[in-house]
């Protein structure tokens, strides 16, 4: 579906200088970004997965009267929230976990890879330049940024966007609100940790990484998800049933009406790969994990709604 079918990207504002950039539908390759200004400097976390959507985001920056982005944050390195870096350098410092800059320089052109029929337009690489491992907090004028590695959890390189004084939070895709939650390049284990972290927070905006703005309550359907995937694993871990055959036979239940369900068996094959001593994280087989959601899809590759 082209561009011109879907709803364009708006702004929402959470708080005074505080703005989520919400891209409808949220389903593959349409994510959330968002920004932090005091009138003086501009902080923009996450862009989008092509060069025009990343220019609307800064018009729409730039229209709400806010300067020149000075600091990009990205919460972690998947193309959606990354390839649009280049429209915001050299002005603005891109800031992100070690691994999110090892990762991105890793996974070059990921997107493409995946969907090469998609106009992304002049996207140039851009990794962070300024990175951190555990902890780092930012000012923007007075307001308080603090950046939290939750461990490896959607990815190894994961940043939580905290917002203390304002109780908002950008989660990154440690929460998928409408979608399916996607830990294939993850860990099981260190999702349901993230879970933890998030709560601890007591943020009362909630900015997912896909879908609308939301409140805490969403943390709850996650775990759910994440410990329903856990449980199909063990169980067919334990018959000997392939992570494509346990998809295939699953009752979704609850979890139908969640969108890109063919994640499932990309889930399992993360889950099915953690029960066998494997370190969170560790590379899995993109052929095997994106072929098996191919063949759940019925058949029909996944589509980039960007």
């Amino acid at each position: 579906m082209t561009d011109t079918a879907r709803a364009e990207p708006y702004l929402t504002e959470l708080a005074t200088g505080v703005h989520a950039f919400v891209q409808p539908d949220g389903g593959w390759c349409l994510n959330n970004a968002g920004f932090v200004s005091d009138g003086g400097i501009t902080l923009v976390v996450d862009t989008a997965a092509t060069e025009r959507r990343a220019r609307v985001l800064r018009r729409r920056i730039a229209e709400s009267g806010a300067p020149t982005p000075r600091m990009m944050v990205n919460t972690h390195h998947h193309g959606d929230h990354t390839y649009g870096n280049g429209v915001f350098t050299p002005e603005a410092t891109v800031i992100g976990h070690a691994a999110c800059r090892r990762e991105l320089l890793a996974a070059g052109h990921q997107l493409h890879a995946m969907w090469p029929g998609v106009e992304y337009g002049d996207i140039r690489l851009t990794a962070p330049t300024v990175t951190y491992t555990d902890e780092l907090t930012l000012h923007v004028g007075d307001i308080e940024v603090r950046l939290l590695h939750p461990g490896v959890a959607h990815t190894p390189g994961d940043t939580v966007v905290w917002l203390p004084a304002q109780r908002i939070v950008f989660t990154g895709d440690l929460v998928f609100h409408g979608g399916t939650p996607f830990i294939f390049m993850g860990s099981l284990a260190g999702s349901l940790r993230s879970l933890d972290l998030l709560r601890s927070l007591d943020a009362v905006t909630v900015v997912p990484g896909h879908g609308p703005v939301t409140g805490p309550e969403v943390y709850d359907g996650i775990e759910r998800y994440l410990r329903f995937v856990d449980a199909l694993a063990r169980q067919g871990r334990a018959a000997g049933r392939t992570p494509l055959e346990v998809a295939q036979e699953a009752d979704l239940g609850p979890f139908a009406a969640l969108a890109e369900s063919e994640r499932l068996v990309a889930n399992l094959h993360r889950a099915y790969a953690e029960l066998a001593g494997g370190e969170p994280g560790v590379r899995l087989d993109p052929v095997a994990g994106f072929g098996d959601m191919t063949v759940l899809n019925g058949g029909i590759p996944m589509a980039c709604h960007a």
